[in-house]
């Protein structure tokens, strides 16, 4: 199901948008009206699409908000403004956002908006999810091996590298598979590696 996060500062606005989602679309929404808000609502709720307001009542436009986010998150966005100047559509146009909808918003018009993002996001996994930080996620050893699998050195290379045993060596690689969810079998971390080896360069 297609979890849909709604940034905006006007509650009434907030809730008139979420009951046309839930009206026409098989989705779970969550409101967030401050930064903070959406700051906690991102780690717990990993939407797969933010409808995100521009002029927010804090220091920080949608945009800015926006942007900050996809460091860390994958979403699409669809922004939703009263803004119509070329400077702001242009400013927006930095975050690729999936749509850009103008206030006042009627109920076709946000159907339009959403149904397009939606279609496109059904059937794939791009979306709805946080970015791994390995810097956080794995020891300075254990991303050293990461490297060093990356170079495609066996164990015995990496252990020779690391002047560690290659029982070691394996100790790690299990650990960093626990750590991943990936089963410690069939080349899984070699593949794992293959497809994400640019995240720890």
């Amino acid at each position: 199901m297609i979890r849909i996060l709604i940034i905006e500062d006007e509650i009434i606005i907030a809730r008139f948008i979420e009951r046309q989602l839930q009206a026409n679309f098989e989705c779970t929404t969550r409101i967030a009206v401050s930064s903070a808000e959406v700051k906690t609502a991102m780690a717990e709720m990993l939407p797969h699409l933010l409808l995100c307001d521009i002029h927010l009542e804090e220091d920080l436009t949608g945009i800015h908000l926006a942007s900050d986010l996809r460091r860390r998150y994958a979403f699409e966005v669809i922004f939703i403004t009263s803004y119509q100047t070329r400077s702001i559509i242009e400013q927006a146009a930095t975050v690729h956002p999936a749509n850009y909808i103008i206030k006042p918003i009627d109920e076709m018009q946000l159907f339009a908006g959403v149904q397009l993002v939606i279609s496109r996001l059904q059937g794939t996994n791009h979306t709805g999810k946080a970015f791994l930080q390995p810097n956080t996620l794995f020891s300075e050893t254990e991303l050293r091996i990461l490297q060093l699998i990356r170079e495609k050195k066996t164990t015995i290379e990496i252990a020779d590298t690391l002047h560690l045993s290659r029982y070691t060596i394996k100790n790690h690689r299990h650990a960093i598979c626990r750590k991943l969810d990936l089963r410690d079998e069939n080349n899984a971390l070699l593949k794992w590696v293959a497809e994400n080896g640019s995240l720890f360069k």
